[in-house]
Formats: C-alpha cells, sequence, structure tokens
C-alpha cells in the first residue's frame, strides 16, 4: 500500500523482504530521514548492541568501509530481483492490484456471512482480520486448511487468540485466482466443522 515516507516527513521506518516483495526472509529495508540522522550524530553514548548499531552500519557503507558484518550476498540479489519485478509491474499498478484482491477478499467473506474485526475504513489491503463465527474452532479450520487445502492463515495474537484468523494477501499471494481458491477452501472447510 502507499507510504511517502518523503511526503510524510517519516524520520525512520524498516519492513521485511517475505511480505509484499515475495522475497525470502532475512533481509530489512530500513531508512532514516534527516531528523534521524541528526539525532544518530548527536548520539553522546555508544550503542548498547552490536546488531542495531546504526552508527556503525552507516560506517560500513561509508568511504570508511568499517566492518559491521559479511552482507548476505545471495539475500541481496534475491531482494534485488523481487524490486526489479515491482519496478516491472509499476508500484502504483501493484497498489491497486492488493487493493482490488482485498476487496474481492472481504466481498467473498460476506458472501459466507463472516464478518472482518476491522471496519472498512481502516483495513489493510495486505491483511485482513476474520471474525471466527460462534462454536467454531479456529484452530481446527486453520489445520484443515493447511492439511487438505495447502493454504495458510494465521490465527489471533494476545486477547485476540481463538478469537480471529488473518489472511494475508502480500506480493504473490495477491491476485484474484489465489483469492478464488481460499474462498472455496475456506468455504468447504467451514462445512466440514459444521458451520
Amino acid at each position: 500500500m502507499p507510504v511517502f515516507l518523503d511526503d510524510w516527513q517519516v524520520d525512520l521506518a524498516y519492513s521485511c523482504s517475505q511480505k509484499g516483495l515475495s522475497c525470502p526472509p532475512g533481509m530489512s529495508p530500513f531508512t532514516m530521514g534527516p531528523r534521524a540522522l541528526d539525532k544518530l550524530e548527536r548520539r553522546q553514548t555508544k550503542v548498547a548492541n552490536w546488531y542495531l548499531d546504526a552508527s556503525l552500519l552507516r560506517k560500513y557503507w561509508g568511504s570508511d568501509r568499517a566492518y559491521h558484518h559479511t552482507a548476505p550476498v545471495n539475500m541481496t540479489y534475491a531482494i534485488r530481483e523481487a524490486l526489479r519485478l515491482v519496478a516491472e509491474e509499476g508500484l502504483e499498478t501493484r497498489w491497486q492490484r492488493h487493493q482490488a484482491t482485498a476487496e474481492q477478499l472481504w466481498a467473498g467473506l460476506a458472501e459466507m456471512g463472516l464478518v472482518c474485526h476491522v471496519e472498512e475504513a481502516y483495513r489493510l489491503p495486505t491483511l485482513t482480520t476474520v471474525k471466527v463465527p460462534d462454536g467454531v474452532d479456529a484452530k481446527a479450520v486453520a489445520r484443515l486448511l493447511l492439511d487438505e487445502h495447502n493454504i495458510e492463515i494465521g490465527g489471533g495474537l494476545g486477547d485476540l487468540a481463538g478469537q480471529v484468523w488473518r489472511i494475508g494477501l502480500m506480493g504473490s499471494n495477491s491476485h484474484s485466482d489465489r483469492v478464488e481458491t481460499l474462498l472455496e477452501a475456506l468455504g468447504q472447510v467451514l462445512k466440514q466443522v459444521g458451520r
């Protein structure tokens, strides 16, 4: 979905490679805006850890080339390829595709009598949280989807454990045919569990 780091004056942002980019996990795109860099430069104490020491990481990419880590070369190529695919599709086209497949999912869930946990105005197109109907075992449904249809959905976390399913439509999973497959499988599984 659209994120405008410069226009919104975002100070610091990070993500992961495996979700919307459909790249293997292990890389984290990371950016710091001018205010964050200024704060970093004015730091009076050493960073207490090695792995997220942005001042040391900055030197790694600077002209001094201070050692920080051995870069994961294969992952660098993987994320480059994932970004090439985004550029090939077009960023705005990708945003539109994700919105369209989310709306397809929401409509299909509603036709099945399922309710989303979040009001439509606040939903993310990449992650839909669905209320588990009364009397339905959330884990049993997720297990049947995985075992019989090779489709994995997440369960609720924290206070929502057992009360919702989390359905991700990101990157290569955000296509109309995959939404149709999911809705059909979910309908079959719900019938199996007596709904």
